[in-house]
This record gives C-alpha cells, structure tokens and sequence, in this order.
C-alpha cells in the first residue's frame, strides 16, 4: 500500500520536477540542520537554548544550498536515475554550500551557532538528500518491475557473456524478477570473479557439464559487440541445452538509441547468419547524399524503408517517398520523423506504372538521386494469375522510373534487383532479368544519368519471407513447413542489403549490375531446426514438414548467370557482374507491346513472349 502510495505521488510531482526538486531539498536541509542540533546539544538544549536569529540564518543557508544546487544543474536531474556519479555531485553541492554558510555566519560573528552545526551540517545535507533520492529510484524500479516483470516469476538466467553489457544487464533483469544464477565468458582472466554480485563460473564449454544447466530456465547471450563468428558459437552452443535462448539488443539498435540493454528479445534469424558488420565509406556515402534530394519508389516496403532510413543518416536537404499503399507510406513516414526530425519528408501515394505521375513528380521535386525499390517479388503469388501484372509492375514500371528519372536530369538511378533474375525460372525473376535489361537500354539513351542494378538474395524478416512464417508456426507448436529437404537459400539483413545498395550507388558507373556478397548459402531445414531449437523445442515437440517445391521455385539461387563473370570493386562486399552484349534492336518495342497488350494476360501466353524477350528464362 506505501509503495502505490508513494508511486502515485512520485508521479504527480514530474511535470513539475525542479521547483518540486528545490523545495523538497530546502525541506531536507532544514531537517539536516535540527538534525545537526540535537545531535550537538541534545533535545534539551535544543528546545530551548538555541539563538532567537536561527530562523533567519537557518533561511540563509537553505538559499546558499538552493544557488549552489541550481549552478551545479541539480535540479534537472530526475531522482529515478540516481547514480554515484549524481551522488557526487550532491557531495560538491554540500561542500560549496557548507563553506559559503559558515564564511557568511562567521563574518556575521553570530558566535551563538555553534560551530559544530557548521561543521556537520553539510555532511547531514549529504546523507538526507542522498537517501532521499535513492527512495525515489527504488521506489521507480519496484514501479517497474510490476509494471514489466509480471511474467518473469521464476526465470533463472545464465548470461553468456561477463562484460559490460552483461553488468548493464543484470542490473537491469534482476528489477524484472529474473534470477541470474551465473555467468559464462571465453576470458580465462574473468573465471571465478563476480560481477553484480554474481560469479563468473568458466568459459562457453561449461554448458556442456553436468549440473551447470540445474535449475536454469534461460540462457541470455550478453555479447552485442563480439564478432560475428563469436555469437555465432555461443549460439550454437546454447542451442544445443535445449532451453530457451534470449539476446540482449544487438550493437546497432543500442547505438540507435531504439532500445536499453536489459530489454532482452527473441534469437532473430539475422542473429544466427553470424555475418560481420558492413564496413560503408561514409564519407564517399555523406558526399553523395547529403544536401541532395533523394526519391526513394516503394518506399515503405521492406527494403524501401530501410534504404530511406540509411539515406536519412546522411542528411539529404529533401526525402521523397514515393509509394503505392497509403498505410505503409503512413508507417515509414511516422518512423522518419521521429528518428530523423530534420530531414524534410515528400510523401507521395503513387504507381510506377503511371509515367504522366512519374514525370510530374520528378519534375516538380527534382531529385538528384533515385532509387528504385518497387517491386512485387513473391514467387508464387506473381507465378499465374499474376504473371501479366507481374510484368508490368516489375518491368513496365522499371522502364516508366527510369525514363523519367533520365528526362528530368536525376544524377544516379539505382535498380534494386535480385538473384532471382540469374537463369529465371519464374516469372517474378525473368520480370527482374528484364528491368535489369531496361536499365542497360537507359543508359545508352540517357548518358547524363548514371544507371545501375544491384542484385541480392532473400532478405531476412522482410514481407512475405520464410522467416516470418516460421516463427508464427513455431509459436503455434508446429508443425514448421519447408517445400524441399535440400532447398537453400542466400540471406542477409535488411541493413545489410540496404547499406550495400548505397556504397554501390557511390561506386557504379553507368549500366554495371552489382552483386553482393551474400556469404555462403543456407539449407532452409537447417535454419528451421535452429530456430525450434533457440525457442526451447526439440524437433519432436515441433516437427518439420517438407511440402514439395513451389510453382517457378528452385532448389538454389544463383548470385550470377553462368556465363557472367565478376570483376572485383573497392568494396570487399561488392562485386561487378559483366553481363552479356548488346539488346536487341526491337527488344525495347516488344516489351512495350507485350506490357501493354491485355490479351497476353494468359499466363502460358505470357510465359512464351517473355521468354522471347529473357532468352535465359526456363518456366518449370
């Protein structure tokens, strides 16, 4: 009951904070000063042998205390953040006003204060103030943990992991009801000391010995700077108890202030690739994004979205948002201007198929940089009934952007693609094989602007992917569906992809592809058994089932077309694909006619002519 109580005053001081500040702390210093009193004279004396002027000069010193306190930014600081570093400023606080007291009472020559009350007087400032303010943090952390630790009754953690992050960390989950019952860390010097009151047992490898896991509902893995690789082993190395696994926010959504570090969450797949940050030129990226303006097409989808907030990092003097569906335009809009309030926003609703639009929005914001991330991309969605729209969109739509973004004099055009359009065999690859196609053509007709393509796989997390799908059927108990046991797949994050996308705009000549280095392949039933495996199941509470392949899927990917080869780039991430001769003189004219003729919306039909177009395109 005394703590509700106490909460729901905390509560009502805040937004009055700093006068509430100032007249508690003249409270505590009257209180310290009786304090002081009857500690020097006792009650006795106290009540009655104390000068007439003590009122007067017991005023004074609370006006000293309170100038000094407001010199020293005292008042600002919020009571539920208490640390020793404010402490200690609390302690300069009393030292100054101390001194100052006793100059002025001595120069009064008040000889009826006796000099003992000055002497200790700071010091009984100090101990009230400071417990006064650690009452408050209690009082805030108890609030808290009600308010988000409800659930956690009962969770016993091992952290991997003993540095800072994982001290942070503790600190943090201890206020949530978590119990962390030991660390584990590779660092032979950390073995056997205690950090937050907790011990340091041995290396990664303990997990493997008997009785270490007694007890334990959770492994928390503490390692937001480590190296890929390194969270990688600790990973599979907690995979393998077979409980459930958490992570404390990575190094980039810290950085980005989005999240604190006892914030744990689920293993997210992009957790599990192990793959190394993406080194960026960031002056090269600054000089070719900042003072700019930048249209970003498809810009609230997956790759759109990210590429705007990577873009928006730089400081472009404009952001135009060009996109289809008016919720996603609303979510990345929203997202942009609390992240980045001082990048001005153009939000357009808008088709790519609509060149009359196209032109008219370039010609009235004039952008100097375009990327072109709209794209319908799920295979099997695009494979029939779609396939027409498909073209359209993918192809007609690349043709539309980048005519325009020519004709407006847009400095760089950037195509995002994908591996897909490597020897398609589905309509949604050979429609990106053909705007890849179209860009090569724009930049023979437009040499002012700067056309390019980047290819890359799947992207992790992003609409429409695997991943997604398994975690909601993970969550259900199963079973997890795969089409194929031997299906593999090339991923990275959406960061990743979108920083690589930039770095190559920085590099590209006109009419290159580029493609990333996507590492190496992953079997899509070996990332579904890691993914049961980190939520604390075995494949025998949740099974995996194998569906048979897709219509237009395949068994693999291929980041080049066979008879492409790659030069390499500056970028270690990034290579130069040197694709095949010239098009066709009349290739241009087909598409168009194909794009537009409404009978070719049969599928088979369609399927024909586009292969007449993308010669490397095989439909199963």
């Amino acid at each position: 009951m005394i703590w509700n109580r106490l909460d729901r005053f905390a509560h009502a001081l805040r937004p009055h904070r700093q006068a509430a500040i100032i007249l508690i702390d003249a409270v505590l210093i009257a209180l310290a000063w009786h304090i002081t009193y009857l500690f020097r004279m006792g009650v006795e004396r106290w009540l009655h042998e104390r000068p007439s002027y003590d009122m007067v000069v017991l005023l004074g010193v609370i006006a000293v205390y309170s100038a000094v306190s407001w010199a020293l930014n005292v008042p600002r600081a919020a009571w539920r953040y208490t640390s020793f570093n404010e402490i200690t400023r609390l302690g300069w606080v009393c030292l100054g006003g101390g001194l100052a007291s006793a100059v002025v009472v001595l120069m009064a020559q008040l000889v009826e204060i006796p000099r003992a009350v000055l002497a200790l007087h700071p010091f009984m400032v100090l101990i009230t103030w400071s417990l006064a303010r650690m009452l408050v943090r209690m009082l805030s952390e108890q609030s808290r943990a009600r308010r988000e630790g409800g659930d956690a009754t009962g969770r016993r953690a091992i952290v991997l992991g003993a540095g800072a992050a994982a001290k942070l960390l503790i600190a943090g989950i201890q206020h949530r009801g978590w119990t962390v019952v030991g660390l584990l860390d590779d660092d032979p010097r950390k073995h056997g000391a205690r950090m937050a009151g907790v011990t340091v047992w041995g290396g990664l490898d303990k997990l493997q010995s008997e009785g270490t896991l007694d007890d334990v509902t959770h492994l928390v893995l503490a390692m937001p700077s480590a190296s890929g690789a390194q969270r990688k082993r600790a990973l599979d190395m907690a995979a393998a108890t077979g409980l459930p696994v958490l992570t404390v926010p990575s190094a980039d959504e810290l950085r980005e202030g989005g999240s604190r570090i006892e914030r744990v969450r689920d293993i997210e797949p992009d957790d599990l690739l192990g793959r190394e940050p993406v080194k960026l030129d960031e002056s090269a990226l600054s000089a070719l994004v900042s003072g700019q303006t930048v249209m970003v097409t498809g810009a609230g989808g997956s790759i759109g979205s990210e590429l705007c907030r990577q873009i928006a990092r730089f400081g472009p003097s404009r952001l135009v948002l060009f996109e289809l569906s008016e919720f996603a335009l609303y979510n990345i809009e929203q997202d942009l201007s609390e992240r980045f309030p001082r990048v001005p926003l153009v939000r357009l609703v808008g088709d790519v198929k609509d060149l009359p639009e196209l032109r008219r929005v370039m010609n009235a914001h004039r952008p100097d940089l375009v990327f072109h991330a709209a794209a319908y991309k799920h295979v099997p969605l695009m494979e029939d009934d779609n396939a027409w729209i498909a073209l359209r969109n993918n192809t007609l739509g690349t043709y539309q952007v980048a005519q325009a973004a020519g004709e407006c004099g847009v400095q760089r055009f950037v195509l995002i693609s994908t591996d897909k359009a490597v020897n398609p065999t589905n309509v949604m690859g050979a429609t990106k094989r053909a705007a890849e196609m179209v860009v090569s053509h724009w930049a023979m007709q437009m040499p002012g602007t700067r056309y390019m393509a980047v290819r890359f796989g799947n992207v992790l997390g992003s609409s429409g992917s695997v991943i997604p799908k398994f975690k909601e059927q993970i969550a259900k108990g199963g079973p997890v569906t795969v089409t194929h046991p031997d299906i593999t797949r090339y991923f990275m994050t959406i960061p990743e992809a979108a920083q690589l996308v930039l770095q190559a705009a920085v590099l590209a000549e006109s009419g290159q592809v580029f493609v990333m280095d996507m590492g190496a392949a992953v079997r899509i039933a070996d990332l579904a058994r890691e993914m049961i495996l980190l939520s604390g199941h075995t494949e025998a509470d949740i099974p995996i089932v194998f569906s048979g392949l897709r219509p237009g899927e395949k068994l693999y990917e291929e980041l080049l077309a066979d008879d492409d080869t790659t030069l390499a780039t500056p970028h270690p991430r990034l290579r130069l694909a040197q694709l095949r001769g010239e098009l066709p003189a009349d290739w241009i004219e087909r598409l168009l006619a194909l794009a537009q003729d409404e009978a070719a919306s049969q599928p088979s039909t369609l399927r024909q002519r586009l292969h007449g177009l993308v010669p490397e395109y095989q439909p199963r």
